[in-house]
C-alpha cells in the first residue's frame, strides 16, 4: 500500500474482501520487498484483519499450491503428498512465530537449529469477530472498565492482581482518573458518555513513527506527490510537511499518533537535513499542536545511498570537517537556519546528531568521529562544562550495529533499527543476523543486552499499520530478555529519548505531551488479534472504535 499510484487504493482488509466475495487469497512475498523468510506473517495479518483463520493459513499453503496446479502433491500434510513440513514453536499466525524444523522431501533442512524459550499459549482461537470493521469516531470523553493492564510511560505500570481490574476515564482527550474512578464515571455517565467493558483491556502510550517518508510523501513512486530528494542542499523536514493525507489517517487509526521524519537524501529510508515531530491528526501544520518539535535533530546517510555521490571515505572525511569546523566556534552564523547553524547546536550538545548507516565499519567510523570531535572540544575550550560535552549520536538503520553493541552503549548512542529485523538487502548489510531458527537473536537482543537504547522505525511508510507486531516481535522472540513494556517502549518512548524529542515550549502539551497520546485495546497491541478501541491524539481528542 501507498507506494504506487495503483496500490494507494488498497486496504489491510483486501484478504476478507475477496474471500467473502468467493475469491482465493493468496499472500506472497515480492522477495526481497518483503522477505520471504516472513511471508507466513502476511497470512497472520489477514486473519488480524479479518480473514478467516483456516482461509488465512491456507493462503501461503493449500491455496497457492492449488493455484499453481501442483494441489494433488504439496500444501497438505497428508498420505501420498510430499513430506514438505514445518514445526513451529507457536502458532504459526501468532507474532513472531518461528520454525523449530524444516523438511523437503522428507528431508530435515536445519542443523542444529535454535529453538526460543516462549510462552506456550497453544494454538490461536479462531476469533471471528475480526472479520467485524469498526471504523472510528471522534470524541473528547470516553469510559472503560475491564483493564487489566496499565503500560504508560514514567513507571506508570499496573498488572491485574486477581479480580480486580481498572477503571479509565477520559476527559478533554487525557487521561482523567486509572483506578476505581466513581466520581469520574459518575459526572461523564451523567453527561451521557457509555462505559465501554473490556476482554483483557490494556492502557498503553500511543506510537510513533520514525525514520520514514510519512508527512512528507503521500504515494512513494509518484515523484508529484512528495517533498522530493534533498541530496544536494540541506533542508528541514517542517518546510516540505504535508498534513492531512491517508497515510497519516491510517497511522493514527492503528495508534501512531506522532511521528518524526527528515528529508529524503535519494530514496526511502535515507535522511539529509533536519527533522520534524509532529501529529498524525493534524490537517496543516498551522493547527495548534500540529508541530511539537520544528528541528529534532541533525540526519545525515552515510550508507550505500551515499555512494552515489561519493566514497564512503569522502562522506565520512566531509561530516568530520563539518563537525570540527563547528567544535571551533568563532564563526558568526548569520542564517539561522542553515546547516552549519544546526551542526553548531550539534557541537554545542543541544541537537542529536542522527546517522543513517548500517555496516559495522561505518558504525565505527562514526563512533570515531565522535570521539576526535568530542576531542577538539575539550582542547579549544577553558570553561570546565565546555570541556566535558559529549557528541550526542544516534544511529538509524543498524542492520549491523550487534557487532558494535559494546561501544555503542559505552558512548551512550542509541540505535533506531529500520526494520527490526534486517536482511542482507546490501553489502553493507551482509552480516545481519536473521533469527531463529538460524542464528540466536537478531540485533535487538544483541543491542538491549549491552544496554543500548533501541527503538524501531519505518524502512517503508506501508508498515505504519505494524508497528505494534513489530515491537511484539521483539517481546515473543526474545528468550525473556525484552519485556512487554520495554518491547512497547521500542515503539514510543524510545524514538524521542534517542532523538531527544522534547515539545517546543509553544507547542500544546509541552511538559506533558504524553498524557495525550494513548492507546486503548482488548489484548495486547503487541499481539494478532487484539482490538484497539480508542487513540488519544494529543489534541484534545479521542477516535474511539465501537463506542
Amino acid at each position: 500500500m501507498y507506494y504506487k499510484s495503483e496500490a494507494y487504493i488498497g486496504s489491510e482488509f483486501a484478504g476478507k474482501y475477496l474471500y467473502e466475495n468467493g475469491l482465493t487469497p493468496v499472500y506472497v512475498s515480492d522477495n526481497p520487498v518483503l522477505n520471504a523468510q516472513h511471508v507466513l506473517f502476511e497470512a497472520a495479518k489477514a486473519y488480524h484483519y479479518g480473514l478467516p483463520y483456516h482461509a488465512a493459513l491456507a493462503s501461503v499453503t493449500t491455496a497457492p499450491a492449488e493455484e499453481l496446479g501442483m494441489g494433488q502433491r504439496i500444501g497438505k500434510i497428508k498420505p501420498g503428498y510430499d513430506a514438505d513440513v514445518v514445526v513451529w514453536d507457536s502458532d504459526p499466525l501468532s507474532v513472531g512465530a518461528a520454525p523449530v524444523q524444516v523438511w523437503i522431501d522428507g528431508t530435515s533442512q536445519l542443523h542444529d537449529p535454535i529453538e526460543l524459550s516462549k510462552r506456550r499459549d497453544g494454538p490461536l482461537v479462531a476469533d471471528e469477530s475480526l472479520s467485524h470493521v469498526e471504523e472510528p469516531r471522534e470524541t473528547s470523553a470516553a469510559l472503560f472498565r475491564g483493564v487489566n493492564k496499565v503500560l504508560l510511560s514514567g513507571n506508570k505500570t499496573y498488572e491485574r492482581d486477581g479480580e480486580r481490574s481498572l477503571n479509565v476515564a477520559f476527559k478533554n482527550g487525557k487521561i482523567s482518573c486509572i483506578g476505581h474512578c466513581g466520581a469520574e464515571f459518575a459526572t461523564a455517565r451523567a453527561s451521557g458518555v457509555e462505559v465501554v467493558s473490556l476482554k483483557n483491556g490494556y492502557l498503553t502510550d500511543a506510537f510513533t513513527g520514525v525514520a520514514g517518508n510519512l508527512g512528507l510523501g503521500e504515494i512513494d513512486a509518484e515523484p508529484t506527490t512528495e517533498n522530493g530528494n534533498n541530496a544536494v542542499k540541506f533542508t528541514r523536514a517542517i518546510d516540505g510537511l504535508q498534513l492531512g493525507g491517508k497515510k497519516l489517517r491510517v497511522g493514527a487509526r492503528y495508534g501512531v499518533t506522532r511521528a518524526i521524519s527528515a528529508p529524503k537524501l535519494n530514496n526511502l529510508g535515507t535522511h539529509h537535513g533536519t527533522s520534524v515531530g509532529f501529529v498524525t491528526t493534524a490537517r496543516t501544520s498551522l493547527e495548534k499542536g500540529a508541530v511539537f518539535a520544528q528541528d529534532v535533530a541533525v540526519h545525515y546517510t552515510v550508507d550505500v545511498n551515499s555512494r552515489a555521490a561519493d566514497s564512503y571515505s569522502a562522506a565520512f572525511g566531509e561530516l568530520r570537517r563539518k563537525l570540527l569546523r563547528a567544535a571551533k566556534g568563532g564563526e558568526d552564523v548569520a542564517d539561522a537556519y542553515s546547516e552549519a547553524a544546526y551542526l553548531q547546536k550539534v557541537v554545542e550538545g543541544t541537537m542529536v546528531l542522527a546517522l543513517t548507516v548500517n555496516s559495522a565499519d561505518g558504525i565505527a567510523t562514526a563512533l570515531r568521529i565522535k570521539a576526535e570531535v568530542e576531542g577538539a572540544l575539550r582542547s579549544s575550550s577553558s570553561s570546565s562544562s565546555s570541556s566535558s560535552r559529549k557528541l550526542r549520536l544516534a544511529i538509524i538503520g543498524g542492520a549491523e550495529s550487534h557487532l558494535v553493541a559494546a561501544e555503542l552503549a559505552a558512548a551512550s548512542v542509541g540505535v533506531i533499527l529500520l526494520p527490526l529485523q534486517a536482511t542482507a538487502l546490501t553489502w553493507d548489510a551482509r552480516r545481519t543476523l536473521p533469527g531463529a531458527p538460524l542464528t540466536n537473536g537478531t540485533a535487538v537482543d544483541w543491542l538491549v543486552a549491552a544496554g543500548v537504547t533501541v527503538a524501531v522505525g519505518l524502512p517503508e511508510d506501508w508498515r505504519v499499520r505494524d508497528l505494534g507486531f513489530e515491537a511484539g516481535v521483539a517481546y515473543r522472540n526474545g528468550n525473556g530478555r525484552i519485556s512487554e513494556k520495554a518491547a512497547l517502549d521500542m515503539v514510543s518512548i524510545n524514538v524521542h529519548t534517542i532523538l531527544d524529542a522534547k515539545a517546543d515550549e509553544d507547542a500544546e502539551g509541552a511538559g506533558d505531551a504524553g498524557q495525550g497520546h494513548f492507546m486503548v485495546s482488548e489484548g495486547s497491541p503487541l499481539e494478532i488479534g487484539s482490538r484497539i478501541k480508542a487513540v488519544g491524539t494529543g489534541r484534545g481528542s479521542i477516535l474511539a472504535f465501537g463506542v
